[in-house]
């Protein structure tokens, strides 16, 4: 499915993408990961990217930010190319693929996150550490500033890398599966921080895996499966046909949300009983 350029012919005034994808295609030995994507991800919005196993979602972060080569198509992040605008980006990988033995503690690693504002030459100082021990502080982390990384659990570890991206004051955060694999205490710090980050003009783009939690979560959604399947706004774009359409009709997805959404109806008649 192709979609038109939202933005090309858009009356003056009209809001710049913060990411703006024409004609991506990603391949792996010939085999297409991503084919033909249109896709405009409007500034301010916090976006879900979802669809199953192998539909390219984490390859299509990668290649926005330059991660993952392109076969063919453009990359613009407010307008620009990526290379011209990596300072406003802030990245998030997948937990997994970071080496947490590498010897050094949180408060480092969340300093990193100050380092393209200071260009090559000046070493962080004073000013930076207390933008990262904020940064710290705000994911509740600020009593682990000098663990080191591979003592933290998997949720802190992941505080720590969200903390980091926040140090970086970025406009554009780009965060691969934050959900996964945390404690119920970080999905609510995580919770916290888009919101709060939202509340501040910043975007966050996050792939994203769990259907049921998801509408509570984002404002904006990407139904991904190799091609856009379909993308907007989260209440209009998150329905059953576009599901189906996104997941090959997988009776256990569908059959899930057919179940929830009763079972909140239900919930909802209770109350005005």
């Amino acid at each position: 499915m192709t979609h038109a350029p939202l933005f090309e012919h858009a009356p003056p005034g009209t809001p710049v993408p913060a990411v703006s994808l024409r004609d991506l295609t990603v391949a792996y030995r010939e085999t297409p990961v991503l084919w033909d994507v249109d896709l405009d991800i409007p500034a301010g919005s916090l976006t879900a990217i979802i669809g199953p196993n192998g539909a390219g979602k984490s390859t299509l972060i990668k290649a926005a930010l330059g991660l993952a080569p392109l076969a063919a198509g453009s990359v613009s992040i407010f307008g620009e190319p990526y290379k011209e605008q990596r300072d406003l980006v802030g990245y998030v990988p997948q937990r997994g693929s970071v080496d947490w033995d590498f010897p050094t503690n949180a408060l480092d690693v969340v300093m990193m996150g100050t380092y393209g504002r200071l260009g090559w030459i000046r070493r962080p100082g004073k000013a930076q550490r207390e933008v990262a021990m904020r940064s710290l502080e705000q994911l509740g982390m600020a009593d682990f500033a000098h663990r080191q990384i591979s003592q933290l659990s998997g949720g802190q570890q992941q505080r720590v890398f969200l903390a980091r991206a926040l140090a970086q004051d970025a406009e554009l955060y780009v965060m691969d599966e934050p959900f996964v694999g945390v404690d119920a205490t970080t999905e609510r710090a995580i919770v916290d921080l888009l919101r709060e980050l939202q509340a501040r003009g910043k975007t966050v783009v996050c792939v994203h895996h769990d259907l049921e939690s998801a509408p509570d979560y984002f404002d904006w959604l990407v139904l991904l499966n190799v091609r856009i399947i379909a993308d907007g706004p989260f209440a209009a774009t998150f329905t059953p046909e576009n599901l189906s359409r996104t997941y090959g009709g997988r009776t256990h997805v569908l059959g899930r949300l057919d179940h929830e959404a009763v079972a909140r109806e239900a919930q909802e008649i209770e109350l005005r009983i």
